[in-house]
């Protein structure tokens, strides 16, 4: 089953990029996506994420990044977690992993799957979008950076968290 989180968009190679829930079907491919061996300090494995999207359903959403049929990356977002875990003082959305594939990285696809998910929050009635990444010079600081994330001082896990305006 293809869902799209967005109206499909143009992708590099003329055809379209769409978000497909994992499924039987699709699930080899979401754990065959692997980034560059220097940036898997930063991201957890596809396995890893969907272990905790299993345990943590209710707020997980993973989704496999297909371009015309081509499995490129995989996404995980959150929706209304208890940000602090006390009780509901913080409850945030946002962008849990991304992994775009070693040979694929460059070509827009995490641009894509960033608005990807800013929009299914905007359509959850969300107004911010969060997400933490490691330090380092292979860190994706700078992705986020461009596209417009701010770092919000706090750190999560010893990950710095930054969030996106959404208005």
């Amino acid at each position: 089953m293809t869902t799209s989180a967005t109206p499909a968009a143009p992708s590099p190679s003329g055809a379209s990029l769409t978000l497909e829930e994992i499924t039987r079907a699709n699930v080899e491919a979401a754990l065959a996506i692997q980034v560059r061996p220097e940036q898997e300090f930063a991201v957890s494995p596809v396995a890893k994420s969907l272990a905790e999207a299993y345990v943590y359903q209710d707020v997980a959403w993973p989704r496999l990044i297909v371009d015309a049929g081509r499995p490129v990356g995989f996404l995980m977002a959150f929706f209304d977690i208890d940000w602090k875990q006390d009780g509901g003082s913080v409850i945030r959305s946002g962008l849990w992993r991304l992994n775009i594939a070693a040979a694929e990285q460059g070509r827009g696809y995490g641009r894509f799957a960033v608005e990807s998910v800013a929009d299914e929050i905007r359509r959850r009635g969300g107004r911010r979008l969060y997400v933490t990444w490691h330090p380092g010079p292979h860190g994706p600081e700078r992705f986020y950076q461009t596209l417009g994330f701010k770092d919000t001082g706090e750190k999560s896990e010893g990950e710095t968290v930054g969030v996106l305006e959404l208005d």
